[in-house]
């Protein structure tokens, strides 16, 4: 399974937190990283995305299909987010679109085994890999980038 986590591009300032919308800059980070995650995601990515307006948003600029998903909202747990990815068991790719901190701490915990806050720039990817080996699964870091790195 490959989960690759995509943190809401930038967005305004204000209340209420759930109908924050995207900057300009943050509608061309989005553009940018839709872009290019378009041209390496296998076609049947399963995208799950938070009700807050800025994913929505963010998940739009990729022009594919996508559930809402209440569980990986703003404030929710990483664990929230790893039972809605259906990791490490699902088949295929899932990119999650969601929030800090439960971005950096999921990516922590499946690196780790020890959930911390990493931080985790605004539009930015974090792309993780689960591989059997002979008598162990692992997690594999196959990519982590932000929109200005585009």
């Amino acid at each position: 399974m490959d989960l690759i986590l995509w943190r809401h591009a930038e967005a305004v300032d204000g209340v209420p937190d759930m109908n924050r919308a995207l900057t300009k800059k943050g509608q061309q980070q989005a553009a940018r990283m839709a872009e290019f995650l378009s041209a390496r995601m296998p076609s049947d990515t399963r995208i799950i995305v938070s009700p807050a307006l800025r994913t929505q948003q963010t998940a739009s600029a990729l022009n594919k299909k996508f559930i809402t998903e209440p569980a990986i909202s703003p404030g929710m747990s990483a664990q929230s987010a790893i039972t809605a990815s259906g990791w490490p068991n699902a088949t295929g790719t899932t990119l999650l679109v969601g929030h800090q901190p439960w971005i950096g701490e999921v990516a922590s915990f499946l690196m780790t085994g020890t959930e911390h806050y990493w931080s985790v720039k605004k539009g930015s990817i974090v792309w993780l890999s689960k591989r059997q080996r002979t008598n162990h699964e692992e997690t594999v870091l196959k990519l982590v980038i932000a929109p200005e790195q585009l």
